[in-house]
């Protein structure tokens, strides 16, 4: 089974024009859609925005319904001159930029108890991802995406997202996504169509680009899944 997680309806609701079969499971907080998408069996889930919802949704997903991989789609803030809005990022791996114990004299973004700043997608997966994205014709990028528990609208925060992490992009679900995966040992990736600039203007991006990008995202994941 593979698991698809999305923080916002925009983001899940073209992936699942193209499922079947589906049926709703409503765990907790969490409406769970179990369906086959291009012959595949798969649950998705709208997380919901943030840091606690994104790593809740994982871990129930995993408890509920243990899938071989979990793929987290959407959208996210542009960090690099190398991308333009409706571009796609394939995050290599995750780190979450908010995280800051260094008055303990531990380095930026360290998850405490298990020290890890970055969580590595699973590279096969990346590779196949970065593949489609040559055959589709899309312009991507493959690097650190980085996630933190606000919407990174200022040059100042970009500036220290960039030379801290080295990230080429910005959003609030995956690195927690990245982290539940991480603990409980399921391969995972993430992918982030550019929705804004992640800068002054990114506000009024957003809500402009955030449908176009979702609707790349999503047929990014459905040629990859065809493909498996």
């Amino acid at each position: 089974m593979i698991g698809i997680i999305c923080a916002m309806q925009v983001e899940l609701e073209t992936i699942k024009e193209y499922a079947e079969n589906c049926g709703e499971t409503c765990v907790g907080y969490f409406n769970f859609i179990k369906c086959t998408l291009c012959g595949k069996e798969t649950v998705m889930c709208i997380s919901g925005i943030g840091k606690v919802f994104a790593a809740l949704c994982a871990h129930t997903m995993i408890m509920h319904f243990s899938p071989e991989l979990i793929i987290n789609v959407g959208v996210g803030g542009n960090l690099t001159s190398d991308l333009k809005i409706g571009d796609i990022t394939i995050a290599d791996g995750l780190v979450q930029h908010d995280m800051d114990t260094t008055a303990l004299g531990e380095v930026p973004g360290l998850i405490s108890g298990i020290d890890i700043v970055k969580f590595k997608c699973d590279n096969t997966i990346v590779e196949n991802l970065c593949g489609i994205c040559d055959k589709l014709g899309f312009n991507y990028s493959k690097g650190t995406i980085a996630t933190g528990d606000r919407f990174v609208s200022t040059k100042e925060e970009k500036t220290r997202i960039v030379n801290t992490f080295g990230a080429i992009s910005c959003d609030m679900e995956g690195g927690a996504i990245a982290q539940a995966c991480y603990i409980n040992n399921v391969p995972f990736v993430a992918i982030r169509a550019i929705s804004d600039d992640a800068d002054n203007s990114s506000p009024s991006d957003f809500t402009e680009f955030c449908k176009t990008s979702a609707r790349k995202s999503a047929k990014l994941v459905v040629s990859f899944i065809k493909e498996k």
